[in-house]
């Protein structure tokens, strides 16, 4: 079944992405600009899996995800029509139809989009110090230290909101799975 016979619903797409081996075959698909052979694709998504590199990883280990990907997970893929995978070569690559599952795999989207925190801050910040460097109404009476620790204190916060609220979407996928700004 090819996207022309069915088209890529999201019945389809959530069912694609419910298997992080199917997630992590997508994402180092995207990552590589020639196809992947079936053996390295294997190595590479058993590394991860293992939290190991590719040169520690046991015979054992690449054989059960090879099969794997070859018997159930490359096929899934292909016959969504995501990749082709050419069984003479044994390299598998994304067809252009794996660009319509980008939106469901983008970790910006449900995430706080925080360049728009910390640019208000730092002109806030920069705008205050400004206010109090030039006697301005009430902001001439503060202090340049007091206005610094404000500052940085926000800038601090900011940073840990940060740190907590990426840890919480990591949910142990690889850190290059996971793009975050």
């Amino acid at each position: 079944m090819s996207t022309e016979d069915k088209s890529l619903t999201q019945d389809v797409v959530f069912d694609i992405l419910s298997s992080a081996r199917r997630r992590y075959v997508l994402y180092l698909l995207k990552t590589e600009d020639e196809p992947i052979e079936m053996t390295d694709l294997a190595e590479r998504v058993a590394a991860w899996e293992n939290d190991t590199t590719v040169a520690e990883l046991t015979k054992q280990q690449r054989k059960r995800v090879y099969v794997s990907l070859y018997q159930t997970h490359v096929p899934k893929l292909e016959d969504a029509g995501l990749v082709e995978y050419d069984q003479d070569s044994g390299a598998v690559d994304l067809t252009p139809a794996a660009a319509d599952i980008d939106r469901y795999l983008d970790a910006d989207d449900r995430e706080l989009k925080w360049p728009y925190l910390y640019l208000p801050l730092a002109l806030v910040g920069s705008g205050l110090i400004a206010l109090t460097t030039v006697d301005v109404w009430v902001f001439g009476s503060l202090s340049e230290t007091g206005i610094a620790i404000v500052v940085v204190s926000g800038l601090l916060l900011s940073v840990g909101a940060h740190l907590v609220v990426r840890s919480m979407y990591r949910n142990g996928a690889p850190d290059d799975l996971t793009r975050r700004t």
